[in-house]
């Protein structure tokens, strides 16, 4: 498969060089012409381009994988499916629910097959946590809590994510989404939203700090915070059942080894029964989420997670910004 790169910073790059062997990156494309030269260079065979209406089009091109900012991932993924292109976008995929609309009508009506970019649930640790889930040894769910967070860098509140127009909101649609569409992902569609949205530290026009208190139809719970005042880097999403519990810590580089304990719980109650997972090698979840969305494409299957959990993500970060339901 030949694949177009639009948006060729850091996420763009991540992609471009966890591509399985069987694609190859054609195009680099970014507005900045010397990030899209530089992407190229590193993927022989490929060129650079700051045109994007016109790399979606291109006959040549089977898979566009959309890597922008927040203000653009909707209207060129929107483009990219009524060209009749597969395409990638990362989260949060839009700045609001309402800004994907267009782009699942348009990929209903060419056929295109749109990936949401939640390569979380791709880790090893959070894969055989949803292993030991699905095997039904929990037992019935009760509730989640996840933390998410890093410290940013100096003159963070000088970059994109702190401009509302184009990112659409601050640490809620950035990590916070994350942490939505885990816990959708193990406890399905969460019906009450509960939030606060505070800026601490940075001095920016929106929030370095969320809280979200969710819960499903049957009153499961998940108790969510992301942080952008996180001074040592942290993943933590804990899954409670009736019959035991899922911890599951780390995403590896700064923020710890991946690793996941199961506490089963005994009938007499008490201690635990432990079993500890650690995967402290390299992170490839970025390859296997794109080696799903191959499975996708060649199955002709709607991707999970796709345009309709990005929409129910957004829908509630809406909520937190005053956005009505």
């Amino acid at each position: 498969m030949r694949i177009a790169i639009i948006g060729c910073g850091t996420i763009g790059r991540k992609r471009a060089r966890s591509l399985p062997a069987e694609c190859s990156v054609a195009v680099c494309c970014d507005i900045d012409p010397g990030r899209a030269g530089a992407l190229s260079w590193e993927c022989p065979g490929s060129e650079p381009s700051s045109d994007w209406q016109a790399v979606v089009k291109r006959p040549d091109i089977d898979v566009i994988v959309v890597a922008t900012t927040h203000n653009m991932l909707a209207p060129i993924t929107a483009a990219a499916a009524a060209a009749g292109k597969h395409a990638l976008v990362e989260k949060p995929c839009a700045r609001t629910a309402d800004e994907l609309d267009c782009v699942i009508a348009a990929a209903r009506r060419s056929g295109a097959r749109v990936r949401a970019g939640y390569n979380l649930r791709y880790h090893r640790a959070l894969q055989k946590a949803r292993e030991i889930f699905e095997s039904g040894a929990l037992g019935p769910l009760m509730f989640i809590r996840g933390r998410y967070g890093h410290g940013g860098r100096p003159g963070y509140d000088k970059e994109w994510r702190a401009e509302p127009e184009i990112s659409g909101g601050g640490e809620a649609i950035d990590q916070g989404v994350h942490l939505i569409d885990l816990a959708r992902w193990f406890a399905g569609d969460f019906l009450h939203v509960q939030s606060y949205a505070g800026t601490y530290f940075w001095d920016m026009p929106v929030e370095d700090n969320c809280f979200l208190l969710l819960r499903t139809a049957a009153n499961q719970v998940a108790f969510l915070h992301a942080s952008w005042t996180e001074w040592k880097n942290l993943f933590s999403f804990e899954i409670y059942g009736r019959d035991g519990k899922l911890d599951v810590q780390g995403l590896g580089g700064s923020y710890g080894v991946e690793r996941v304990a199961f506490y089963r719980m005994l009938p007499q109650m008490g201690p635990p029964e432990t079993t500890i997972y650690e995967f402290p090698m390299q992170d490839d979840s970025w390859e296997r989420e794109f080696r799903e969305f191959i499975d996708d494409i060649r199955l002709d299957r709607e991707p999970c997670p796709g345009m309709v959990d990005a929409r129910a993500a957004l829908r509630i970060v809406g909520q937190l910004y005053g956005a009505k339901p």
